[in-house]
């Protein structure tokens, strides 16, 4: 049986070939600025108990998530959720998890986190997805966002994975620079896939966001769909 990236392999050497933050996500989040510091071993443990609203000085209030209709008397489905991140061409490959620590809390380091509010994978509308830009995490997406505003990252292709071992394939677009809103994102109703970051250190409101299209999903192996997250405290 052909899988998904066998049928998108036309899509994928290119790509490889290529590579020879209403507020985005809280002003000031997702920084370049320095290392991600491990959490001591006296801290607190990060939990990964789900945020309704995308961070400090955030400057977009989100209503809160619908509760599903249970009149019927039908069990709401259990949904499936990102949970790897990979774009083969810039070397980035992330776990992604729901955002830690309640709505003020600064983004973990060394790990990708999905926008609660909007969607997931294979559902009408955006998938959100947003990470730091530094070593390790989104910075090849910032750096190479500041070389022609990114064209060079068009048509690569991004893979996401998610907690029902499921992989879906999508492809570059379009790049958009210096961005404060997040109106695009929610004016969006197709099925699209979108990656944020940070143009600088906090208190930096401007924001790049990459945006993918669909372009094939399939089944996918348990363990490549559920890697070990080990997200850190960062400032």
């Amino acid at each position: 049986m052909r899988t998904v990236l066998d049928r998108l392999q036309h899509r994928l050497v290119p790509a490889l070939l290529a590579a020879a933050g209403v507020s985005l996500v809280a002003a000031g989040l997702l920084t370049y600025a320095t290392p991600a510091e491990a959490i001591a071993p006296a801290s607190a443990p990060v939990t990964l108990e789900p945020s309704l609203s995308p961070g400090p000085s955030s400057l977009l209030t989100f209503p809160p998530l619908a509760s599903p209709n249970a009149s019927d008397g039908a069990s709401p489905a259990i949904p499936a959720f990102a949970s790897r991140v990979v774009v083969p061409a810039l070397g980035i490959d992330l776990p992604v998890i729901r955002q830690p620590g309640g709505g003020n809390a600064f983004p973990p380091c060394n790990v990708a986190m999905y926008l609660q509010q909007l969607h997931q994978p294979g559902q009408p509308g955006p998938t959100y997805l947003y990470a730091h830009a530094r070593t390790g995490m989104f910075l090849p997406i910032l750096e190479a966002s500041k070389v022609n505003n990114g064209r060079r990252m068009l048509h690569m292709l991004i893979q996401v994975y998610t907690t029902d071992d499921q992989l879906y394939l999508y492809e570059i677009v379009e790049v958009r620079r210096h961005v404060t809103t997040l109106d695009g994102a929610l004016a969006e109703e197709r099925e699209t896939l979108w990656l944020q970051t940070s143009e600088g250190p906090v208190g930096t409101t401007e924001k790049t966001q990459v945006i993918a299209l669909p372009l094939d999903h399939g089944p996918t192996g348990h363990k490549e769909a559920h890697p070990k997250a080990n997200p850190v405290f960062c400032h």
